[in-house]
């Protein structure tokens, strides 16, 4: 099965080309844009993007290394698909290294400076969640969470969270944008934010845990 118009959004140039695709190929994977078991050839992309099929090529191999996708001889590459099990093992993963996380830098403090300039990141997720993009929202989202996690000061612990979060995926996330619904989990960052801010390390904790089960529960559209 083959696919040549995915919903891809263009791109900023703003960046570095292979890194921007990459970003925006990892976020339409996980969100579900690029669906599992679809074949993607690196030129229809490419040509999506406006570009040359060679940093796409590039990215797509990135991607293969994380193991987000699969080379296919001859025709480019497939969307791997992830258990129900795989996904409920990174869930809680993700839950054991960031609730306790996030608990600490509450406890901790933060210069109230830094925790402005996370603002625009938080809004930026609840605008893309209003308006439907759905590939800026997990892009926005995964730097605004990895920001967050590296006022730990353990790059270590960041780079292990990007690795779980690359290999989630959101499913659901279109019939949440349609129904509202994803604005208002979008806008549990602000709430942590304003947690954090206040030193609320209980409250911080709580909400935290309360986001990854969301995204494993409402969004994965399972039971868990």
């Amino acid at each position: 099965m083959a696919a040549e118009h995915p919903a891809l959004p263009p791109l900023s140039g703003r960046r570095n080309l292979r890194e921007e695709i990459t970003e925006t190929l990892r976020a339409a994977v996980i969100s579900g844009e690029l669906e599992p078991g679809v074949v993607y050839s690196a030129p229809s992309l490419a040509t999506r993007f406006g570009v040359s099929a060679t940093p796409v090529r590039e990215a797509m191999l990135d991607l293969a290394k994380e193991g987000l996708i699969d080379t296919v001889r001859n025709k480019g590459f497939r969307i791997t698909e992830p258990s129900e099990k795989d996904l409920d093992d990174l869930s809680t993963l993700r839950a054991l290294i960031e609730v306790p996380t996030v608990r600490a830098i509450a406890e901790a403090g933060v210069d109230p400076a830094v925790i402005e300039a996370l603002r625009p990141l938080a809004a930026g997720i609840e605008e893309a969640a209003a308006s439907g993009d759905l590939i800026a929202h997990v892009a926005t989202d995964m730097e605004f969470h990895l920001r967050l996690l590296s006022l730990a000061g353990n790059p270590h612990l960041v780079e292990i969270v990007r690795s779980l979060r690359a290999r989630s995926r959101i499913y659901g996330l279109r019939a949440l944008a349609a129904s509202g619904q994803l604005v208002a989990s979008a806008h549990e960052h602000a709430e942590l934010l304003d947690l954090i801010a206040a030193r609320d390390a209980a409250g911080a904790e709580q909400l935290m845990e309360r986001h990854i089960r969301h995204v494993r529960g409402i969004w994965a559209g399972t039971r868990s």
